[in-house]
C-alpha cells in the first residue's frame, strides 16, 4: 500500500461510486485517500472478497445501446468523461448481446489495479465509524453502510435512517396510460394548490370480476425470496407489500389502497348519478416527478418478481399498454432523502464539506451509482480548483439522474431510481415512436456543448 502524508479529498467506500470519484479527482491532479473497510477485518454480509468495485449481484451493466436506451446513453456519456468503471468494464467484457456484461473478478481487478497504480491515490483498508468533522469528503458507502457510520449520518442529517425491507412501488410512464379508461380526480374532489387539472390522482377502475381475478393473481404470483442475511430486517411501516395485504382477506385491498369511495367514474354517469358511480375497486397513480412524466402506483409496494408484475399489472384497466420506468422491488436499503438533505452539488446541507455519492443518494444500479460518483468527483475537483460548477444539462442522462436526486423528485415520496427517459424534460412535439432517438440525439448534442465549456 502506498503511503501519503496528506490528501486533498477523503473518499469513504471502495465500491463503484467511490472508485469512480477517486479516479476523477486523481485524473484532475488532486490527491485522494480512498478508505475501504473490507480488508481491514470488516466485511458486509453481501460481499465475498476485499476487491474494490466488487459486483455483489448481477454481472450486467444492462443495455449498451446509446440510441434507444437511457442506460446505454449514460454509458456513452460516462465514456466521454473518461469513466474508470466504463474503461474497466470494456477490459473485462463478456458476450451478452446488446447488453454490457463483465467477468466480475476481472472487472474488480482492473479497477483496483488502476487505482493502486495511480500516483495520486492512496488506498487505506480501514473502517470509518463517523463522518469527518473537517476536510473535503465524499461518502460512497452504498446501501449496506456499516451501523456506526450510518448512525453518524443520521445525526448529521436529522433524518431517520432508511434501513429496512424497502418494498418499492412500480412507476409508470404517463404517456403509456390509457386515459380513455382512466380519469384524473382526487378523492371527494379534495384538491391542493399544486393539484393537476381535475385532481391529484389518475384512477384505474375495476369491476368485481376484474378485482377478484387481480386479487387471486397477487396471491398466486411468484414472489422474491429473502437472502439469509436479510431475514431479520422488518418491513418499513407504511410500505407493506400489496400481496401481503391481499393475503389478509379478499376485501382488505378494497378498504385500503384500492378503496373506491369518493371517486366517481365520469364514464358511468346515469340520471340518478350524473357525476358517475364508484367502481368496485380503484388503482390510483400519483405524480412522481415535477415534469409529470412519471406516475407511481399508490400503495403497490410489492415483492412479486418482475415478470409476474408486468403480466399482472397490465391486466389493470387503463394499464394494458403500461411502460414501467421502474418495477416494484423488495430489498434491504439505506438511502438519504436527498432532495431534502443534499444541495445541488451533492453536499450535505448541514455539513457542506461532505458530499455523498452512489446508491446512498437514491439511485439504483451499478452504472447509475458510478455515474453519481463521477459527478461527485468532478464537483469536488471544481471546488478545489476554485471554479464555479456548471452541472450537466438536464437533457443529458447525467443531468437527468442528478436532477432526480437533488430536486426533481418529490421529497415526500422519494425513492431510489434507475436512469430512464421519464426523468428527462419531455419532448411532447415528437411522435412517441421516434421519441427515444430524439432524447438521445438531444442529449448527445447538449453533452457536447457542456464538455466544450469545461476547462
Amino acid at each position: 500500500m502506498k503511503q501519503s502524508p496528506a490528501y486533498d479529498v477523503h473518499v469513504i467506500g471502495g465500491g463503484l461510486a467511490g472508485c469512480e470519484a477517486a479516479w476523477q479527482l486523481a485524473q484532475r491532479g488532486f490527491s485522494v485517500c480512498l478508505s475501504e473497510m473490507r480488508g481491514s477485518g470488516s466485511m458486509t454480509p453481501a460481499h465475498q472478497s476485499d476487491g474494490l468495485a466488487e459486483l455483489v449481484c448481477s454481472n450486467s451493466f444492462r443495455s449498451d445501446d446509446d440510441e434507444k436506451n437511457a442506460v446505454g446513453l449514460l454509458h456513452h456519456e460516462m465514456r466521454q468523461l473518461d469513466s474508470l468503471i466504463m474503461r474497466a468494464g470494456e477490459g473485462a467484457r463478456v458476450p451478452a448481446g446488446s447488453a454490457m456484461a463483465v467477468d466480475r473478478d476481472a472487472f474488480s481487478a482492473e479497477v483496483q489495479a488502476a487505482l493502486e497504480q495511480h500516483p495520486r491515490v492512496t488506498i487505506v483498508r480501514e473502517r470509518i465509524d463517523r463522518l469527518p468533522g473537517a476536510g473535503m469528503t465524499i461518502v460512497a458507502t452504498g446501501p449496506l453502510t456499516a451501523q456506526a457510520l450510518a448512525e453518524s449520518i443520521v445525526t448529521a442529517t436529522g433524518q431517520e435512517r432508511l434501513a429496512f425491507f424497502d418494498a418499492i412501488a412500480p412507476i409508470v410512464h404517463r404517456d403509456s396510460i390509457d386515459m380513455d379508461i382512466c380519469w384524473i380526480q382526487s378523492r371527494w374532489d379534495k384538491k391542493t394548490e399544486a393539484s393537476n387539472e381535475g385532481g391529484d390522482y389518475i384512477n384505474c377502475p375495476m369491476n368485481r370480476e376484474q378485482y377478484l381475478a387481480f386479487h387471486q393473481g397477487l396471491l398466486d404470483g411468484e414472489k422474491t425470496e429473502f437472502r439469509e442475511w436479510e431475514q431479520d430486517t422488518p418491513y418499513f411501516d407504511g410500505c407493506m407489500p400489496i400481496e401481503v395485504m391481499a393475503a389478509r382477506g379478499v376485501d382488505t385491498l378494497r378498504f385500503g389502497p384500492m378503496k373506491p369511495v369518493g371517486l366517481d367514474n365520469p364514464r358511468d354517469c346515469t340520471p340518478e348519478y350524473p357525476q358517475g358511480r364508484w367502481p368496485y375497486a380503484v388503482v390510483q397513480l400519483r405524480q412522481d416527478n415535477k415534469l409529470g412524466t412519471l406516475w407511481n402506483m399508490v400503495g403497490f409496494q410489492t415483492k412479486l418478481k418482475h415478470g409476474a408484475q408486468v403480466e399482472l399489472f397490465r391486466t389493470i384497466p387503463g394499464l394494458e399498454g403500461a411502460e414501467f420506468a421502474r418495477l416494484g422491488g423488495l430489498h434491504r436499503n439505506t438511502f438519504l432523502n436527498s432532495p431534502l438533505v443534499l444541495d445541488a452539488q451533492l453536499r450535505l446541507r448541514s455539513s457542506p464539506h461532505i458530499r455523498f455519492a452512489g446508491q446512498v443518494t437514491g439511485c439504483e444500479g451499478y452504472v447509475e451509482s458510478a455515474a453519481v460518483g463521477l459527478l461527485a468527483g468532478m464537483m469536488a475537483a471544481s471546488e478545489l480548483a476554485g471554479r464555479a460548477w456548471a452541472p450537466p444539462p438536464r437533457t443529458t442522462a447525467l443531468g437527468a439522474l442528478l436532477g432526480h436526486i437533488t430536486g426533481d423528485a418529490v421529497a415526500e415520496t422519494f425513492q431510489p431510481m434507475n436512469v430512464n427517459f421519464g426523468l428527462f424534460p419531455p419532448l411532447h412535439d415528437v411522435k412517441k415512436k421516434a421519441r427515444k432517438e430524439a432524447y438521445t440525439s438531444r442529449a448527445k448534442a447538449d453533452l457536447g456543448q457542456w464538455l466544450g465549456a469545461i476547462p
